[in-house]
């Protein structure tokens, strides 16, 4: 992606953006491109504008992985090793919050008020995008509720794939989430289903590196039957974004992303009444629950 930066010939900016042309250099699946396309079916921006809000929100996304990786201690990203193992803490931080600036000075090319309370007020990005498209056009439909539900299923599928796709085992390493000691879905789903033993708890409090004591935390989550309910929930919100887009009017483009995302299991059966609390308050999810 070609960075719109303030200095083009100033050697000394190329060397604070390296990070960020490191990054850049290995891109993701662009899956948030394809969504703000299949939204934009709906609302209708001008082509130039927008390219502009793509841009902006793939630089603040791809920032924001410079920041993740550094608070993770992640040692990959996309396969490759991250940027603050090359680069440096210091100087990978110094580029993620430069970028941020220029994404305001590239959103400044739209000549609209909106665009500047929408970019400092909104968190999320598939949210943020959405509100700016919605600003650059006349449509006023409300569309929280489909960005919502994305959303979370997004971020149950991204925490179940993390502890059981070996894909994305190459891509960031095995059961990462586990050696960040994160409680991602599934590891509160396990952490509940069976308080009396703290033997899951105790492993993620040890951040632990070593593939045989992973194995064993994910043997442990098999126990509680907790990837059985992350395919349950994962079908559950599939099911409800889908009904959501036939009530909007119908998006066949929207739709295909959806279905492409699907993880399926034909022993599953939707329970349609099951809504968790968090699904009730929009906004409460701090983690980012779009892929790349």
């Amino acid at each position: 992606m070609t960075i719109p930066t303030k200095y083009p010939d100033n050697h000394d900016e190329a060397a604070l953006l390296e990070p960020y042309t490191y990054i850049c250099s290995n891109p993701g699946k662009e899956m948030r491109t394809e969504l703000i396309e299949a939204f934009n079916i709906w609302i209708k921006v001008p082509q130039e504008q927008l390219a502009i809000i793509n841009k902006v929100v793939k630089m603040l996304h791809t920032a924001s992985l410079l920041v993740d990786d550094i608070e993770d201690d992640s040692v990959l990203r996309r396969g490759e090793p991250v940027a603050h193992k090359i680069f440096g803490v210091p100087a990978t931080i110094n580029c993620a919050n430069y970028v941020y600036f220029l994404a305001l000075a590239e959103l400044n090319k739209i000549p609209n008020p909106k665009m500047l309370s929408i970019f400092t007020e909104t968190g999320g990005l598939l949210r943020l995008a959405v509100k700016l498209m919605q600003a650059a056009s006349d449509c006023q439909e409300d569309y929280v509720r489909m960005v919502e539900l994305i959303g979370i299923h997004f971020q149950i599928r991204d925490d179940y794939l993390n502890l059981q796709s070996s894909q994305y085992s190459a891509n960031k390493g095995f059961c990462e989430d586990l050696t960040e000691g994160k409680f991602s879905f599934p590891i509160i789903h396990s952490l509940r289903a069976d308080p009396t033993s703290r033997k899951l708890l105790n492993i993620l409090k040890q951040k632990p590196t070593e593939p045989e004591l992973k194995v064993y935390a994910v043997s442990l989550m098999n126990a509680t039957k907790t990837f059985e309910y992350c395919r349950e929930r994962l079908a559950y919100y599939e099911n409800c974004a889908l009904e959501e887009v036939r009530r909007l009017g119908g998006n066949p483009r929207l739709e295909k992303i959806i279905s492409k995302l699907s993880i399926p299991d034909p022993n599953v059966e939707v329970n349609k009444d099951f809504v968790p609390v968090f699904a009730q308050t929009p906004g409460s999810n701090k983690r980012k629950a779009v892929p790349e």
